[in-house]
């Protein structure tokens, strides 16, 4: 496990619409496989950014077939982050979050978020693609009174994850968290147990803490969803949809919070309710732990 790294000053430009081979093999140098998609890049495409390559734009261009307005259903659950961590800020109190599956810096970040609500906010990001840790230093900009940190880790390996000396000395385990997966368990194949993987997450942390999550769901469309599944199966990527069900056991033993488990564009909106709030194809929930 490998705590965070200033890449930033010495890696190459973000500006993937026009990399000469030479841009490329400098991504490569630091583990970055270009020739293949990754789902980091592909949202990252989805919402406007730079740091993606030919085969995730031909991914996420292929994905837009199935589905043309994906884009927005990115930024839909993007969204759903947003009033999710002022949320918990505002309403729970929470002063500190562990955002698991972090993504490439797209502001504003969580620790962005939190800090307009309460400064001084703690936030630990953590991903296991080297990409992300080329952007670690981005992510770790953060108010003189707050603390950001990034670890380049596995979600799934709890244990280690939760002794890492940049957790531990970032975070206070026996103060509330607010654990972030966004848009991250889909990575997780059924076979690997994603509902063991989050409760032992949610096994580390005392009581007071908080869970959101997001994923995306056959259940307003399955036939485009299966298309989905399906050209990123074919692309090599694990992506696995999951209904009403399957979400809500990823709460197990917490208390969720109104609405509950609900599309991400009806969970508590700013403004007026969606006129159709199915039109983003994830569910979305926040629970505490009493």
């Amino acid at each position: 496990m490998t705590t965070s790294q200033d890449f930033s000053q010495q890696g190459p430009q973000d500006d993937a619409t026009e990399l000469s081979q030479a841009e490329l093999s400098q991504w490569e140098r630091f583990g970055v496989d270009t020739t293949t998609p990754h789902s980091a890049r592909v949202y990252d495409y989805w919402l406007g950014g730079k740091t993606n390559f030919p085969p995730d734009r031909a991914m996420g261009q292929a994905i837009e077939q199935a589905v043309p307005s994906i884009k927005e259903m990115a930024k839909a659950n993007r969204a759903f982050q947003g009033r999710a961590v002022r949320h918990l800020a505002r309403e729970h109190g929470i002063r500190q979050f562990l955002d698991l599956g972090t993504g490439i810096p797209t502001s504003p970040n969580t620790h962005e978020i939190a800090e307009a609500v309460s400064p001084g906010t703690r936030v630990v990001y953590v991903d296991n693609d080297p990409i992300v840790l080329a952007h670690a230093r981005a992510l770790m900009v953060s108010s003189p009174a707050s603390r950001t940190t990034y670890i380049h880790a596995d979600l799934r390996k709890a244990e280690e994850l939760f002794a890492d000396p940049a957790l531990t000395s970032t975070l206070d385990l026996t103060q509330p968290v607010g654990l972030l997966m966004i848009a991250v368990l889909m990575l997780i194949a059924d076979e690997d147990d994603p509902w063991g993987r989050v409760a032992a997450l949610r096994d580390a942390l005392p009581a007071g803490s908080c869970i959101a999550l997001t994923t995306p769901t056959p259940d307003f469309d399955p036939e485009a969803v299966g298309k989905v599944a399906e050209a990123a199966r074919a692309g090599g990527m694990t992506l696995v949809p999951r209904g009403y069900d399957d979400v809500v056991r990823f709460f197990d033993g917490w208390e969720l919070v109104e609405p509950g488990v609900a599309p991400v564009l009806a969970w508590r909106p700013d403004g007026e309710p969606p006129a159709d709030p199915k039109a983003a194809y994830y569910w979305g929930g926040v629970a505490i732990k009493r």
